[in-house]
């Protein structure tokens, strides 16, 4: 049986405010498959926006295991933390962070670059990726001139071009009107089966939810 691609175990984070202690996450065990599709679902507030930043090894001040492509990489230094993101994850937020002064195929070549492909191989990944997304006439338009779904398109085609193991998403599609979030949210689906990543993708959309491969419920500082 294969390893999984994410594995955390005890996973807790803790947080003081003035004399109280809030416990956000207390002792977190989550596996994730090669190729599996996890909704993650709570309240606003249940953590999985922290959740989501422990995996993705963004912040300290955590507890507990977490292994990433088999790799554990929760007491990793700042660069071998670094590496691990570079080479093993991808990321789709609710706001679609491109740089503006950047067309929509620049903000899909930059982060190959910085892996270390070549201009000429990482502009022709930029534009499959993009095309792929029904983006093949808005390749060289900056984000100022693309509607939110496309934003979105462009900042989910970024999140793949490095082909990641894994894929974190923190409501992908929650700034998106109904219509757009549900294209928007197939075609991620569709990219990141077909290129077998991946993905945990953290949403109050019960519809978009069922649509996925296993849904995990987060409650009081646990997974259900």
């Amino acid at each position: 049986m294969s390893e999984p691609v994410l594995q955390t175990r005890g996973l807790r984070r803790r947080f003081t405010q003035g004399e109280a202690t809030i416990e956000v996450l207390r002792g977190v065990d989550l596996d994730i498959m090669p190729g599996e599709i996890v909704a993650l679902l709570g309240p606003s507030g249940s953590g999985k926006s922290t959740l989501l930043q422990a995996v993705g090894l963004l912040e300290g001040g955590f507890e507990g295991s977490i292994r990433i492509a088999g790799k554990e990489a929760a007491k990793l230094p700042a660069g071998g933390r670094t590496e691990v993101r570079r080479d093993s994850l991808g990321f789709v937020y609710q706001f679609h962070h491109l740089l503006p002064d950047f067309n929509a195929v620049e903000n899909v070549v930059l982060p190959q670059m910085i892996q270390g492909a070549t201009r000429a191989h990482a502009d022709a990944r930029a534009e499959e990726l993009l095309v792929a997304l029904g983006l093949g006439a808005r390749l060289k338009h900056r984000p100022n001139q693309l509607s939110g779904g496309e934003q979105q398109r462009v900042a989910v085609a970024r999140a793949l071009a490095n082909r990641p193991a894994l894929v974190l998403a923190d409501e992908p599609t929650g700034n998106l009107d109904e219509a757009t979030a549900d294209r928007v949210f197939a075609e991620f689906v569709s990219l990141v089966r077909t290129q077998g990543s991946a993905a945990l993708v953290a949403t109050h959309n019960e519809r978009l939810a069922a649509r996925m491969d296993r849904v995990v419920r987060l409650h009081e500082g646990v997974l259900a």
